[in-house]
């Protein structure tokens, strides 16, 4: 008998584990464990290292000022995010209606501004609301009024900003359902008898309603964080929560406290994914479906199906109020849906666009100060904008630092995307939640966490650490763009290299490269755009000799107005309409794919 030794029997096994693709994931697990997860365990353990431990959290809901702000940071978030889905729907609907040239003309004007950076889309309302402004002039030639109104630092104002910044979330999460939709149910429903009324409410309301809801929680969700729309377009009647974070990082406080304001708003941000998560799953954040397990287990009544005994929640809504209401509003004329979709689309898409066109007009207007339409045509402010020393050394950091974090992002975003879709690991979505997770924390909370742990390390100040800390923000948007690219290949031609001989590097070279390239780059300028774009970490992280684009933009809006932010937000436009323009391909396949 022959004894085979036991390092001859390890060797296979090995070689068969240095092949799996879970390996892929090992990386970008380990860099958010480290430098995304372990500072938020550490902000949670400063917030409660009082005695007693809760000594710094009552203080934030018994002092009236922050429990007053905390109740009006989920007030206004409910209202903008029922605001984005009463217009978001009708605007996405417009989207799935149209055709060919018209189709893709809508739905770029409302991806285009998804992908300017916040405070420039804040920016664009401050020029359009203006004292000179469009909206005023426009108003006063119309004889509605004789002088300016003040239009801006109020509450309806905050509302309306962050209603504008915030929609292309719930449209795209919309209409991502209305594309899934069997159009056969709605042809059946109309050849039964059914008004465009009645197939609304009883088929094609209820089966897009988890669009709705995922749309309706991102945005909540996002709102929950804001500070820079409502700091800029509020009084001071309209503080959030995440402002006194931001007030208080500036200022000298007890250590505890602060971190305490912190920890509250990730608490209640990571309550509300919870338990929209236990409803309806925690795809809704990556705006994907369920990934396959290694182990499928489809129980009937796990399925998703209504069996014949059982009505569906949303049906049960419609039965119970939906036919008083359809009754009344089968008086109307029947085209009065079609208009309405119309009317409302179009007010959502010139809320989004028309404040980047009257910015790209100023940047070009021969006035000192900002007015519209502008009294000349000149090119001094980017002349000014390319000769002012400030604003190139910002902009070649921003640069710098963007091309460093997209770099990281991509690697580590691109490998954990292949371990994820091509591995037969069990909880995948457990892993892909982690990995997408930095997109429903407040960017606030992140920051102050990085803040301690970037200091003890000498990375504040530096083009490491920004880089790094933007490349957390980087790794979800890589890891959704491959996963999907990813998704949409063959693996029948994976799996036919394979069998010839291929290495799994040379198939991955060969095969598999090729079919998602256009995915990598839309992945590679999206992590660089992000990167470029970061304000609120780098008010963190930042320091005073390391200044970046975004940092020098805040600073002029909070103290001063002229076009050369104009200028800067031109030249962002013309950086996303390029990015946008990448993606295409990626974007084609995605919906190809579904």
């Amino acid at each position: 008998m022959t004894v085979t030794p036991l390092s001859a029997h390890a060797a296979p096994l090995r070689r068969a584990w240095m092949r799996s693709p879970t390996l892929l994931l090992v990386p970008a697990v380990l860099f958010l464990s480290v430098v995304y997860v372990l500072p938020l365990i550490d902000l949670a353990r400063v917030s409660v290292a009082a005695d007693p431990w809760w000594t710094h959290m009552a203080r934030v809901f018994s002092v009236p000022l922050y429990w007053e702000s905390l109740v009006r940071t989920m007030k206004i978030a409910l209202t903008v995010a029922c605001l984005c889905a009463a217009f978001g729907y009708p605007t996405a609907l417009l989207i799935q209606r149209s055709r060919g040239s018209v189709q893709a003309m809508i739905a770029t004007a409302v991806v285009l501004p998804y992908f300017i950076a916040i405070l420039i889309r804040t920016y664009a309302w401050m020029v359009l609301l203006g004292r000179n402004g469009p909206i005023n002039k426009t108003a006063i030639w119309l004889g509605i009024y004789d002088q300016p109104l003040a239009l801006l630092f109020n509450r309806g104002t905050v509302l309306m900003g962050m209603t504008a910044v915030l929609m292309p979330l719930m449209v795209l999460s919309i209409y991502s359902s209305l594309s899934r939709l069997d159009q056969n149910l709605i042809r059946a429903a109309l050849a039964g008898g059914a008004g465009p009324m009645a197939v609304f409410w009883r088929v094609l309301l209820p089966l897009t309603l988890p669009g709705v809801g995922a749309g309706f929680l991102l945005v909540f969700v996002s709102a929950l964080g804001f500070f820079i729309t409502p700091t800029l377009l509020g009084g001071p009647g309209d503080q959030m929560f995440a402002m006194h974070i931001t007030q208080q990082a500036d200022s000298i406080t007890g250590e505890g406290f602060l971190q305490a304001l912190a920890v509250v708003l990730l608490l209640i941000t990571l309550a509300v994914v919870g338990i929209a998560g236990r409803l309806m799953g925690f795809e809704f954040i990556w705006g994907g479906g369920k990934l396959a397990e290694p182990v499928q287990r489809a129980a009937p009544e796990q399925s998703g199906v209504a069996g014949p005994g059982r009505r569906s929640f949303a049906m049960f809504l419609a039965d119970t109020i939906g036919w008083p209401i359809l009754r009344l509003m089968g008086r109307l004329p029947a085209a009065t849906g079609a208009w309405t979709v119309r009317i409302l689309g179009a007010i959502v898409l010139c809320s989004l666009i028309l404040p980047i066109l009257v910015v790209i007009v100023i940047s070009f207007s021969e006035a000192s100060y900002l007015t519209f339409p502008p009294p000349g045509w000149s090119l001094q402010w980017y002349e000014k904008f390319f000769s002012d020393s400030n604003w190139m050394t910002a902009f070649w950091n921003s640069l710098t630092i963007a091309a460093l974090s997209s770099l990281i992002a991509v690697v580590l975003g691109a490998t954990a995307a292949v371990g994820i879709v091509r591995s037969e690991i069990r909880y995948k979505s457990a892993l892909m939640l982690l990995l997408v997770s930095p997109m429903i924390v407040p960017p606030v909370v992140l920051g102050l966490s990085l803040y301690s742990l970037f200091l003890h390390l000498n990375l504040v100040g530096t083009y490491f650490g920004l880089a790094a800390a933007h490349a957390i923000g980087g790794i979800p948007i890589v890891v959704v763009i491959i996963a999907a690219s990813l998704q949409a290949v063959d693996r029948r031609l994976e799996q036919g290299a394979a069998v010839h001989g291929a290495s799994p590097l040379t198939v991955f070279r060969t095969v598999t490269l090729p079919a998602i390239a256009p995915g990598l780059a839309a992945a590679v300028f999206f992590a660089f755009l992000h990167s470029f774009d970061e304000l609120v970490l780098s008010l963190f992280l930042s320091s005073p000799r390391m200044k970046t684009l975004p940092l020098m933009l805040w600073a002029d809006i909070n103290y001063q107005l002229n076009p050369v932010l104009a200028v800067v937000s031109t030249l962002e436009v013309v950086l996303v309409v390029g990015g946008i323009f990448l993606a295409r391909p990626v974007l084609g396949r995605s919906r190809g794919a579904h």
